[in-house]
């Protein structure tokens, strides 16, 4: 499933979202890829940690709850390296530098539009 996500305000944080909550999509991740385009992501749900493990780029790691609220944004996680937050629901991976560059804040709150519905 692909989507465009948004914050509360309605600015694109995401342009082309990828929902995996299937076991086998969050899974297999990003393995395998050779990097992520400006406004490409990953949303990894149900999450609450990630590891790099085989990757050959590094990414912004965006920590949500349940609400899909801003936990703590991880940035830069390179290669074979993990990282995990506290009660968050799921992941969404950037390429690195992308959280910066589309101003996104804690606190913030996340929603994935997917052909005029809203998940």
């Amino acid at each position: 499933m692909h989507g465009v996500l948004v914050n509360e305000n309605g600015a694109i944080v995401c342009e082309s979202c990828t929902l995996a909550r299937d076991p086998f999509k969050r899974m297999r991740g990003l393995l395998g890829r050779s990097g992520l385009a400006q406004g490409e992501g990953l949303l990894l749900q149900p999450a609450g940690s990630i590891h790099t493990f085989f990757m050959r780029f590094p990414i912004d790691a965006v920590f949500l709850d349940g609400e899909r609220r801003v936990l703590r944004i991880v940035p830069n996680v390179r290669p074979w390296r993990t990282a995990a937050v506290r009660k968050a629901r799921a992941v969404l991976e950037l390429a690195a530098g992308e959280a910066a560059r589309v101003g996104m804040e804690a606190g913030s709150v996340l929603r994935l539009e997917v052909d005029d519905e809203r998940a």
